[in-house]
C-alpha cells in the first residue's frame, strides 16, 4: 500500500495570491481523505485534478475560519455535479451547528448525505477503521480545541517461506495459522519456530498531520516512528514570542517535534502571510532536522 500526499493549501489564516488557507489531500489505494478545507479547497482541487466523487471523508482539525471555510463552498459543489454518496465529516461537534443551516437551505434534495462524526477533543480516538488503515484524532495544544490526525496502515501479516511449506510439508490449513505468528509441529512432534519458516512483513506505513498547534512534546508518543510528519510552522524563531501568545509553532520547534518522535520526513507549512519568501523556514528546520520539505500547492509527497 502507498500513501500519497498532496498540498492543497499552505498558508495560515491570510491567504495570499499564491498560497491558500489549509487544505491537504491523503490518496490512500480505493480512498481518498481530505484534510481540513480551508476557503478556495474546491479551485485546489481542480487545479490538481482529484475528482470530487473521490472526497468521501472530510478531517477538519478546528473551528478557525481558515481550516473549515471551504467545507459548504465544497459540498455545494459537489451536490450541483451530482455527486451521489455518503460524505463523512470528522470534526469537533459544533461544525454541524454551524453549517446545517446552510444545507438546509439547499433547494431541493440533495444528492451527497453528509454524515457527521463529533470527535473527542481530550485524547486519542480511533475513527475511521477498516481491513487495511486505521485513523486516529489526537488533541494539540492551541488556541480553542484542535486535533491533529494519524493515518497508519494497520501491520500485515508475516510472509511464509516457499521453501519451508515444501520441506517440512506444511498443510495448507496450517499456513494462516503460521502467517499469523504461530509455530509449526512436524509429524515426529518437532517444533518449528515462526521466525525460521517467515519472513518478517514490511513496516506500516504512517502519516501524521499536526496543525494548529504550539510545540507540544506530549504528541510525539502518539506519532511515535511516524513516516511522514506535517507539522505547521507558522512563524521562525525570531518571532517565537509571538509563535508562544498565539499558541503556534516555530520551523525550528516542527523540527524538533520530528526529531522527538522520531520521524522519518518532516513538511513544514501554514506559514504567516508576513513572509513572503518561505525558504528561511526550510533553512531553520534543516539546522535541527535534515530531511525537511516545505508544503508547497501542488507538490506530492509519497510513501
Amino acid at each position: 500500500m502507498s500513501f500519497e500526499l498532496t498540498i492543497l493549501g499552505s498558508n495560515s489564516a491570510l491567504p495570499t495570491s499564491n498560497r491558500y488557507p489549509t487544505a491537504q489531500v491523503l490518496d490512500v489505494p480505493g480512498r481518498c481523505f481530505l484534510i481540513d478545507c480551508g476557503e478556495g479547497t474546491q479551485i485546489q482541487l481542480r487545479r490538481n485534478k482529484i475528482s470530487f466523487s473521490k472526497i468521501q471523508h472530510i478531517f477538519i482539525s478546528h473551528l478557525h475560519g481558515d481550516h473549515y471555510y471551504g467545507l459548504i463552498g465544497l459540498l455545494s459543489t459537489m451536490n450541483l455535479l451530482g455527486v451521489t454518496c455518503d460524505v463523512h465529516i470528522y470534526a469537533p461537534s459544533e461544525l454541524k451547528t454551524l453549517i446545517q443551516p446552510q444545507l438546509d437551505f439547499v433547494r431541493g434534495e440533495m444528492s451527497i448525505k453528509p454524515i457527521f462524526h463529533p470527535l473527542n477533543l481530550k485524547k486519542p480516538a480511533t475513527i475511521f477503521e477498516n481491513k487495511t488503515l486505521e485513523i486516529l484524532s489526537f488533541p494539540v495544544k492551541h488556541s480553542i480545541p484542535t486535533l491533529g490526525f494519524l493515518f497508519r496502515e494497520k501491520q500485515k501479516q508475516a510472509n511464509i517461506k516457499k521453501e519451508m511449506i515444501k520441506y517440512y510439508n506444511i498443510p495448507l490449513a496450517e499456513i494462516k495459522h503460521i502467517k499469523a505468528g504461530a509455530d509449526f509441529k512436524t509429524e515426529s512432534g518437532e517444533i518449528i519456530p515462526n521466525a525460521k519458516l517467515t519472513t518478517p512483513p514490511p513496516k506500516p506505513k504512517s502519516y501524521a498531520f499536526c496543525t494548529d498547534t504550539a510545540f507540544h512534546p506530549s504528541i510525539a508518543e502518539t506519532i511515535k516512528d511516524v513516516d511522514l510528519l506535517y507539522h505547521e510552522a507558522t512563524f521562525l524563531e525570531e518571532l517565537r514570542e509571538l509563535a508562544e501568545k498565539t499558541l503556534h509553532s516555530t520551523a525550528k520547534q516542527a523540527a524538533e517535534m520530528a526529531k522527538l518522535c522520531n520521524a522519518s520526513k518532516l513538511i513544514i507549512g501554514h506559514f504567516s502571510s508576513r513572509f513572503k519568501k518561505i525558504e528561511a523556514f526550510k533553512s531553520e528546520a534543516k539546522q535541527v532536522f535534515e530531511n525537511t520539505e516545505l508544503a508547497l500547492e501542488g507538490k506530492k509527497f509519497t510513501i
